[in-house]
Formats: C-alpha cells, sequence, structure tokens
C-alpha cells in the first residue's frame, strides 16, 4: 500500500472520498472531482468502511467480515449513504416489518 495522496486538500484520496460522500455527492461525481474510475471511489469507500468497527447504540459492537462488507459496498454507493448506515437501514427495516422469517426462509430455498 502506497503513501497517503493528498487530494483537493484533504490529507488521502479515501478522506476526500469519505468528505464528498457526506455532501451526497454520488459516486460519478465524486470520481469526476478526484479525477478516478467510479470503482476507485467505491474501492477507497470500501476501505474505509472496513477499517472502521461497526458501532450499534453506542456500548454494542458488531464485526462483519470484509467479503460481506465488499459485496454491499455497491448497494451502499447506489443510495449516497455508508455501508454502516446501509446495514443498520436493513436490519431496522428487517425487525420493524416484522421480516426475519421472511427473510430467513427465502435465503433457505437459495441454498
Amino acid at each position: 500500500m502506497g503513501a497517503a495522496k493528498p487530494t483537493l486538500g484533504y490529507p488521502s484520496r479515501t478522506a476526500a472520498v469519505l468528505a464528498l460522500r457526506a455532501q451526497k455527492l454520488p459516486t460519478a461525481a465524486i470520481a469526476r472531482r478526484l479525477g478516478i474510475e467510479p470503482k476507485t471511489v467505491v474501492a477507497l469507500e470500501c476501505s474505509a468502511d472496513r477499517c472502521r468497527q461497526l458501532v450499534a447504540d453506542g456500548n454494542q459492537t458488531v464485526l462483519f467480515s470484509g467479503e460481506l462488507l465488499e459485496d454491499l459496498c455497491p448497494h451502499a454507493a447506489r443510495r449516497g449513504i455508508s455501508v454502516r448506515r446501509l446495514i443498520r437501514l436493513i436490519i431496522e427495516t428487517v425487525v420493524d416489518h416484522d421480516l426475519i422469517d421472511a427473510v430467513l426462509d427465502d435465503a433457505r430455498t437459495l441454498r
């Protein structure tokens, strides 16, 4: 892994991607501003998410595999949110709408 590349006044490309994402910019717009490919934007964002622990409610830590986080990156990017936020939305939606059995039963039939 190379040294950080200061970009747009941020200490690294990753920091620039995260800052622009926080401004609700879509992947393509971030890529244009940074002069990189959209897939590089997603990769930098995924890398940043993998490096952070996913914390729920301040006192519980939930860890997910890097592979799972990478699989979720494109879905989060399309929605302009972090993978952490996407995971939280998925879990909240499944619980709030009492979909746990439906999701798990469907998953069994896909195997």
